[in-house]
């Protein structure tokens, strides 16, 4: 970032009527001072900020000529301009872009934040020399913007980055410990990134956050409908319904039986938006017993899937889903399942699936 202090406190002392003698009388220190500082032959001494800025009435900023507004649009554009050369392809222009604009703006967390990335070589499968190499600096750029940063965003990639280093560094244990840390959508994610997509850990982790997705691509596509209100009851069952059907249909093709986990989480959402809206015990019957026999294909899938078998033992502490659900749905003292075990045709259904 250039500075125009010198430049500003000319024009700030011209303003007032005051002479480059009388401003150092009140500074004291020497006119020759003043006068290199106005011909931007040096810069005021930090300690001379504040009272600078107290003589003229002045913030520090407006006296360093720093226009805020001014610089977050130049920051905007410099990385949007970098995006766009990054997509495509032009990684050296992108690079050199990114340098200088580390030089203008030293302090700004977001060119911080890229300027890092660009150096360590992109955000995923990351070269371990190139991380080494550049190990201090980076390390720097993490610290200032833990230290300092309040954006969460921000935050978050230099936790992310700490954990590529240890990684690379040949810490992977402490590296998956410190992501671990992280909000629970994003540690998974960043997790897969430790690792060069040619190894078993990058497979497990990628797998892993696929089966997460399906997960929450089920759960968010149901509320879509829920919550639309140009939809009837009537049509938001249909709809749910024949969604949940269509990944069911998904999950008999070769590779793409994990859809059977989308396909539960659908009905499993779907049924607890009908018991929470009190809809007719037919529909909550109905879409439980097609909850539960999905639940049979996802355990089934889980005995010749190893990391699907782990997800379902560390949410559930069980591999019996169908067990696991039914203890709650008999036992639990919530209002809503209290007042359905009240209804015999659902406890009929509840125990013809007890084992």
């Amino acid at each position: 970032m250039e500075l125009n202090i010198g430049m500003n406190i000319k024009r700030l002392r011209l303003a007032r009527g005051m002479t480059q003698e009388q401003l150092a009388e009140l500074l004291t220190i020497s006119t020759a001072a003043v006068s290199k500082w106005e011909a931007k032959n040096t810069y005021p001494d930090i300690t001379m900020l504040f009272p600078l800025a107290e003589i003229f009435g002045v913030t520090v900023d407006e006296l360093l000529g720093y226009d805020e507004a001014k610089a977050k649009a130049d920051v905007d554009k410099i990385l949007a301009e970098y995006q766009r050369l990054y997509v495509d392809g032009r990684f050296s222009e992108g690079k050199e872009l990114i340098v200088n604009a580390r030089k203008k703006y030293p302090h700004d967390y977001r060119i911080m934040n890229t300027y890092m990335w660009n150096l360590a070589g992109g955000s995923a499968g990351n070269d371990p020399e190139t991380l080494i190499k550049n190990k201090d600096e980076i390390t720097q750029l993490c610290d200032c913007i833990l230290e300092g940063c309040k954006e969460e965003d921000l935050r978050v990639e230099a936790v992310h980055m700490k954990a590529k280093l240890l990684h690379a560094s040949g810490n992977t244990e402490a590296a998956l410990e410190i992501l671990s840390r992280l909000p629970s959508w994003y540690a998974p994610i960043v997790k897969e990134c430790l690792f060069s997509k040619d190894t078993a850990e990058f497979r497990y982790w990628n797998k892993k956050n696929c089966f997460g997705l399906m997960d929450v691509l089920a759960v968010k596509l149901a509320r879509i409908i829920r919550f639309d209100p140009s939809l009837s009851v009537a049509e938001k069952i249909e709809r749910i319904e024949s969604m949940a059907e269509a990944f069911g249909e998904m999950s008999k093709r070769k590779d793409l039986e994990f859809f059977c986990i989308g396909e539960k989480t659908l009905y499993e959402t779907f049924v607890g938006m009908l018991t929470a809206d009190n809809a007719p015990i037919e529909d909550v019957i109905r879409i439980r017993e097609k909850q539960f026999a999905a639940m049979e294909r996802v355990m089934a899938f889980a005995e010749n899937d190893d990391v699907h078998k782990e997800q379902i033992r560390t949410t559930y502490k069980t591999d019996d889903l169908i067990s696991w659900h039914l203890n709650r749905l008999l036992y639990s003292p919530h209002p809503q399942f209290a007042k359905l075990r009240k209804n015999p045709k659902y406890m009929e259904m509840l125990n013809k699936w007890a084992r």
